[in-house]
């Protein structure tokens, strides 16, 4: 019978709710339990794929196509389990759902109301298409005294009792701020935070206290006595030095001691912590690094590219080098400015991303990563990117760009259908922008004794895709005479899905994500391969 965890946060928002919870999994399956994380979003977008990244962060795309939250990225990440549709879902998404009962006449002529269709629907999900896991770490969203999130903790408040207090817990994640001026550390905010929790009838069974500094007994003492939990079950967080090193933490402050003791498991095999502690030391402790230029229109948040930059990472971690990443603004990029801003990477990566702005500083770039024979790597619009800068430099094409951009020139990138008329085609015409791309795994066949087939040792691959345009196969032989190879194709031959430059140290664009499938233990091997690559350019420098 599984047992069920709900994770709320309290007094501000980015506390690391998705952080603790993927680290509680990772500690729980550790000492031998199955265990599942989902995210229960309060915001009425159906899914954060319409959402601008600057105020959402990334979009993490699964297997089975859903768009969901980034800290999806982090559960599959430190669990090593893929995420699906089932895993993520918001208020636009319930509510989209209900009202389409409602107009179909499913709820027999009754008033449709939050209580009890809304929190139905919530609980619904909590619980649907649970198998043989013994715990559901479900995440909430936003923070307490939000009005959005009331819905869904009446809900978890309801499915508590539905299940018994035996099977479901509480942890609430509190900030205690330090205040320079007097000295101390101040616990009224959680007090405040557990006082509005306990208002919708949630009693938090453990509190996680997120500080920059220790939290004396005291104050700990202070927390435990009014927000009326055991002194054993408040829990520090301080400030880590790299996100992998929170599993480590969370196991020395005890909490998935406090979790199993809570629903009465004995005698339970203790975590190996190695990996963790093996992974931390690499990335703390690596004595070479690696400078990687990321050119793109999001840099200014650091949440916009999150599985980007621990991809990277873990790029680093197989070859024991730490990479520094240089964020560049695309949008400011000239073409004057380039070398002066990139001489001192040894890798230039151009991220996915949509629409006009800041293209051409990306294009820019790419151009002088092709002409000095830096390390390059496009993802999705990365590699179209790459295509446009080939067309109009290699194939003298002036005009060549994508038909996202408008009608006005010669697209090499475009949608399907502008190039094959009257056969099926992938979405992406529809007037509705959410869901409509090519969203989730897709096959792709690699060329023979391609730089591609060696980095992956296969002929076939599965990579997750999220992106409406793709590059025009029409050119294909025009850019191989040239030395830009089509080295990856979509089984049936008519998408290019990866793009890689003779006589270059390392010129590849890819159509997917790779990073969504990148791991601290298991690296995807196209960053592996791109930061070998940006390793032995800089030691050539």
């Amino acid at each position: 019978m599984a047992r069920y965890i709900f994770v709320t946060g309290g007094v501000v928002s980015s506390l690391g709710k998705g952080l603790s919870s993927a680290s509680l999994a990772s500690l729980l399956q550790l000492r031998g339990f199955k265990v599942r994380v989902r995210k229960l979003d309060p915001y009425l977008n159906v899914d954060p794929g319409t959402m601008n990244p600057f105020q959402h962060g990334e979009v993490f795309v699964t297997d089975d196509g859903a768009e969901t939250d980034l800290d999806i990225g982090h559960y599959e990440r430190f669990t090593g389990i893929s995420a699906t549709q089932s895993d993520n879902i918001t208020t636009g998404g319930i509510y989209s759902d209900i009202i389409k009962k409602e107009r179909k006449g499913d709820y027999l002529g009754g008033t449709v109301q939050v209580v009890p269709h809304v929190t139905d629907r919530i609980k619904k999900f909590i619980s649907h298409n649970v198998k043989n896991e013994d715990f559901i770490i479900c995440e909430i969203g936003g923070t307490v005294g939000d009005i959005e999130s009331l819905p869904f903790l009446e809900a978890i408040r309801q499915f508590s009792n539905d299940k018994g207090k035996k099977n479901s817990l509480f942890i609430h994640l509190t900030l205690v701020p330090y205040l320079k001026a007097s000295g101390e550390l101040k616990t009224k905010p959680t007090q405040h935070s557990v006082k509005e929790l306990r208002s919708l009838g949630i009693q938090p069974d453990i509190i996680i206290c997120r500080s920059e500094k220790k939290i004396p007994i005291g104050e700990r003492k202070k927390i435990s006595l009014f927000c009326n939990v055991p002194i054993d079950n408040v829990i520090e967080t301080v400030d880590v030095r790299t996100i992998y090193e929170a599993p480590i933490s969370f196991h020395k402050e005890k909490l998935d001691e406090r979790v199993l003791s809570y629903f009465g498991f004995k005698n339970k095999k203790l975590p190996n912590l190695t990996k963790w502690k093996n992974i931390t030391s690499k990335v703390l402790s690596s004595r070479k690094d690696v400078n990687i230029g990321i050119i793109g229109k999001y840099v200014n948040l650091k949440d916009a590219y999150k599985s980007l930059d621990e991809a990277l990472t873990h790029g680093g971690i197989s070859n024991n080098l730490k990479v520094n990443l240089k964020r560049v603004d695309s949008e400011n990029l000239r073409v004057d400015d380039v070398k002066s801003l990139l001489k001192n990477v040894s890798g230039v990566l151009i991220p996915g991303g949509f629409g006009k702005r800041g293209s051409e500083g990306k294009i820019a770039a790419i151009k002088y990563a092709r002409l000095n024979n830096i390390p390059f790597f496009g993802i999705c619009f990365g590699m179209q990117m790459a295509v446009i800068e080939a067309a109009r430099n290699l194939l003298n094409i002036k005009d060549a760009s994508t038909s996202e951009f408008g009608n006005n020139c010669t697209p090499v990138v475009g949608l399907l259908e502008e190039w094959q008329k009257g056969k099926k085609t992938i979405k992406g015409t529809n007037k509705d922008l959410g869901g409509t791309m090519r969203l989730g795994l897709y096959d792709a066949i690699l060329r023979n004794n391609s730089l591609i087939s060696k980095i992956y040792s296969a002929k076939k691959i599965k990579e997750r895709h999220r992106h409406r345009y793709e590059v025009n196969v029409k050119y294909k032989n025009e850019f191989e005479k040239k030395g830009l190879i089509f080295s990856a194709m979509s089984p049936d031959g008519t998408l290019p899905e990866i793009i890689e430059l003779k006589n270059h140290p390392w010129f590849i664009g890819v159509q997917f994500h790779p990073e969504f499938k990148s791991r601290p233990f298991t690296p995807h091997p196209l960053f592996s391969s791109f930061i070998k690559a940006a390793g032995k350019r800089k030691g050539m420098n």
